[in-house]
């Protein structure tokens, strides 16, 4: 590298920014700030290039869509309903919220998941394993793959929690309490069982997914990162086939205490159909959900070897942290703007690429306008003419399996040119004012597509999706 950083040194300013600029698409750098590219920069940049060429990165597709929503218990059921700007948030059903402040979730409807695991597993496992399995199932059988013929050491799994099977452990201690026992028993296997990396196990077991198997614990991130994660094992050629998303399963008292002692849920309880309201001036919190979103990945020779149907190309994704505080976002943006400048960057497009944002946006004060600021700054005035829309305004937040349900959102998107609405936005705020598709789904044709997800911690994720073209 001495002989590299000498031989740059010896490049002249406008040289050293070619160079750059073609490593880096940087061409559109002002000339004034020419100065500024350090050798650094270029050892990096090359750096980069070389292990680019050395990989022959492989391209990303998307084969199959499942999932398991408040709005539907397949991913064609839960499109359609998210098209038509269909709620599914409604008086919770599952415990008694009659004490709480906030009584109404987005519950996942008529979910029985012995139809497909048989009954006895199925009464051991988290709730979030249940629905992580089924919405694999679907996906399994949506990308059309003959499983039993792949070679199992190339197939793997990575999924998204936030909390994984907390719901097992709620329960454990409530019916302890129930009972007037002075300690907390528990069945065999329970607590293990609600460890956050069992869907993922429950998916690689079901499918005999030998390959790699990881969890992705990052709050309202991990969906989005889960896929970003699994597309990278196939960029990089270790596996064929990835089933990558996310899911959450916690529609129990301890979580609407916890959120309800932060003042961070709506508690618009008169109408729940209209509690969750991304961007608009009445918004008061966002509205707690559960549900599983997953992916059939695949490399695209793989995919075009045996006839797939593809949806989408996963173009690329970015990641950043704001460093700044446990819940509240950075008031500058910067971390949100940063991952979807990493994404971009990822992709290897410009921001003029897309042409459509699915946002985060859950429908807090503090966030909807966060991140109304985050995208201003990464599409400077174009941030008008994007459609944006939040698929939270029906499910609500489905926290570690939100990003997955919003980027197949942003999957059907790209392959029907169709944007679903945002409900609910009936009142202009100031601080939000982009083009956020209220109310009604709209026609449009989308090239590209970006879903942000920024989880509790100040983690956050983006991943662009677009158009397969061979």
């Amino acid at each position: 590298m001495t002989e590299l950083r000498q031989l740059l040194q010896r490049l002249s300013p406008n040289l050293r920014y070619a160079l750059l600029g073609e490593l880096q698409g940087l061409n559109g750098q002002a000339p004034s700030e020419v100065a500024k590219v350090s050798d650094a920069d270029l050892l990096t940049a090359l750096r980069s290039a070389i292990g680019d060429a050395g990989r022959q990165r492989r391209r990303v597709v998307v084969t199959g869509l499942g999932a398991v929503t408040p709005v539907g218990n397949t991913a064609v059921d839960t499109w359609d309903a998210l098209v038509a700007g269909k709620s599914g948030i409604a008086r919770v059903t599952q415990f008694d919220i009659t004490p709480y402040a906030s009584q109404m979730g987005g519950e996942v409807k008529n979910f029985d998941p012995s139809n497909r695991i048989p009954r006895k597993e199925a009464r051991r496992m988290a709730r979030c394993s249940q629905l992580a399995v089924i919405a694999a199932y679907d996906a399994a059988e949506d990308s059309g793959l003959d499983i039993e013929s792949l070679d199992k050491t190339r197939v793997g799994v990575v999924m998204g929690t936030g909390l994984g099977g907390m719901d097992l452990y709620n329960n454990m201690i409530a019916e302890s309490v129930r009972s007037g026992e002075n300690r907390v028993k528990s069945r065999p296997l329970e607590a293990i069982n609600g460890l956050p990396n069992m869907p993922a196990f429950h998916i690689s077991q079901t499918f005999g997914a030998r390959g790699p198997l990881n969890t992705i614990v990052t709050a309202c991130a991990a969906g989005t990162q889960a896929i970003g994660t699994a597309s990278e094992e196939i960029r990089r050629g270790s596996v064929d086939v990835m089933f990558a998303g996310g899911v959450e399963g916690l529609i129990v008292d301890v979580f609407y205490a916890s959120f309800e002692a932060m003042r961070a849920v709506s508690t618009s309880n008169d109408d729940p159909a209209k509690a969750s309201r991304p961007f608009d001036a009445k918004r008061d919190g966002f509205v707690i959900g559960e549900g599983a979103g997953v992916f059939v990945l695949e490399s695209l020779e793989h995919a075009i070897g045996r006839g797939a149907r593809i949806y989408a190309e996963v173009l690329g994704w970015g990641q950043s942290a704001d460093a700044y505080h446990i819940a509240a976002p950075d008031p500058q943006a910067t971390g949100a703007a940063a991952a979807m400048r990493a994404a971009l960057a990822d992709a290897n497009i410009s921001p003029d690429a897309i042409e459509y944002i699915n946002a985060h946006a859950a429908g807090t004060p503090l966030g909807d306008a966060h991140e109304t600021k985050a995208i201003k700054d990464v599409f400077g005035p174009r941030a008008y003419q994007i459609p944006i829309s939040s698929t939270k305004s029906m499910v609500g937040h489905l926290f570690g399996g939100a990003g997955a349900v919003e980027a197949m959102a942003c999957v059907r998107t790209v392959y029907t040119d169709t944007i679903h609405p945002t409900i609910n936005l009936e009142y202009p705020d100031p601080e939000c004012d982009l083009d956020y598709v209220p109310n009604v789904a709209r026609k449009a044709e989308v090239n590209a597509a970006l879903s942000n997800s920024f989880g509790l911690g100040g983690q956050n994720a983006t991943l662009i999706v677009g158009k397969f073209r061979e």
